[in-house]
């Protein structure tokens, strides 16, 4: 064979493996990893599709993952200027006589805010929870209730506290899917705390505690959140990664020991990294189309969406989404800033992927009676 026609072989293969490529499907995603736990989930944060569950909506004792809101509603105090991060709390003597896991406060001794909810979340303190739950609302009674009607506006439905620090209480309980919702509401409401999930020590009054997140000494990509364990508990972990523009949220509760809820976890955000990804589609206040408008001070008005859409698919199936937009038939003016006109219908396989719904960007007002006659003919011929 000679040398012009192995050349035009190889030609001839190249080209052949660019078609298979070109025309080749997605490969097929497959099954979650088996996870030997009471219930897991794992939330894309930005989207807040989850990718994966089991039990996700089963209510289990979360131990110290309870931690997670005792700080959710201290960071909202702070936020609204009522504490700062220097104030000084004085240690009470049941703060610390708390049983379990401590900082090891000293009664009548004076800490700051921002060393409690160090101890709090590295060296998971139940001392320094009572502490700043005392702090916060004179009682952590007082503070619980905070915690409550805190996990309903978040629409943490199926999840009720009864103490700050996440002993075991038969009315103490949260589910995989509500500890994923506040995971991510502390990253998306307070960004300047969450740095500290990332902190691998922590050091008080001599004595240097780890953080129990192994993820943070396995991933470079894990920056948080919390672990918790008690014998009705077994092992649980919350923890959050960020790839790229990607960020996940992975859920575990009642894995058998503290390696296997960091296994666990670990599979399951590798599982959402590796086969899945998200895309901004549209931005807030981005326009889409115009639209004919009748009886206006115009003739058409801008249409958008009020946020951006995020979306959460497999994989290698972006070019397979169809979006279209669903408008109302006719618009008339009056029309208001953000009025809602339709949709905006994400398909992906020939169903519905996504919907989101399609406003004005603009006010129109009526238009003159000029306006107003000239367009009440031309709808005859429209």
């Amino acid at each position: 064979m000679n040398k012009l026609i192995k050349n035009l072989i190889c030609i001839l293969l190249v080209s052949l493996v660019s078609v298979v490529s070109v025309n080749a499907r997605p490969v097929p995603i497959p099954k979650a990893p088996m996870i030997n736990a009471k219930s897991y989930v794992l939330l894309d944060h930005d989207t807040g599709t989850v990718i994966a569950e089991k039990n996700a909506d089963e209510k289990n004792d979360p131990a110290s993952i309870t931690k997670l809101m005792t700080a959710y509603v201290v960071y909202k105090i702070l936020s609204e200027g009522l504490m700062q991060l220097t104030d000084e709390v004085l240690i009470s003597e049941k703060a610390w006589r708390a049983i379990g896991s401590r900082m090891f406060v000293e009664v009548g001794k004076r800490v700051k805010v921002d060393d409690l909810l160090k101890g709090l979340i590295v060296q998971s303190g139940n001392d320094a929870s009572i502490a700043l739950a005392e702090h916060v609302a004179g009682s952590e009674d007082a503070f619980v209730g905070m915690m409550n009607i805190e996990a309903a506006r978040l629409g943490m439905v199926d999840s009720h506290f009864t103490n700050v620090t996440g002993l075991t209480h038969e009315q103490h309980f949260m589910t995989a899917r509500d500890i994923a919702t506040l995971s991510s509401a502390i990253i998306r409401d307070f960004p300047s705390q969450y740095t500290r999930y990332s902190q691998k020590d922590f050091t008080y009054n001599g004595i240097i505690q780890h953080n129990r997140n192994k993820l943070l000494w396995r991933d470079p990509t894990v920056d948080g959140l919390k672990t918790g364990h008690t014998d009705a508990a077994k092992y649980c972990l919350a923890s959050s990664a960020k790839r790229g523009d990607m960020r996940l949220v992975s859920v575990v509760l009642g894995a058998p020991s503290a390696d296997a809820r960091a296994t666990h976890s670990q599979a399951l955000l590798n599982y959402g990294f590796r086969f899945f990804e998200s895309h901004k589609l549209y931005s807030a206040g981005q326009e889409l189309l115009k639209k004919r408008a009748w009886y206006g001070a115009k003739e058409e008005v801008s249409l958008g969406i009020k946020e951006d859409i995020i979306i959460t698919i497999p994989r290698g199936r972006y070019n397979d989404l169809k979006p279209f937009m669903q408008v109302a038939s006719q618009l008339e003016a009056p029309i208001k800033l953000h009025q809602s006109v339709g949709n905006v219908v994400i398909n992906l396989d020939d169903a519905k992927f996504a919907e989101v719904e399609l406003v004005a960007l603009e006010a129109l007002e009526e238009g003159n009676i000029m306006q107003k006659i000239s367009d009440y003919v031309m709808s005859y011929f429209d």
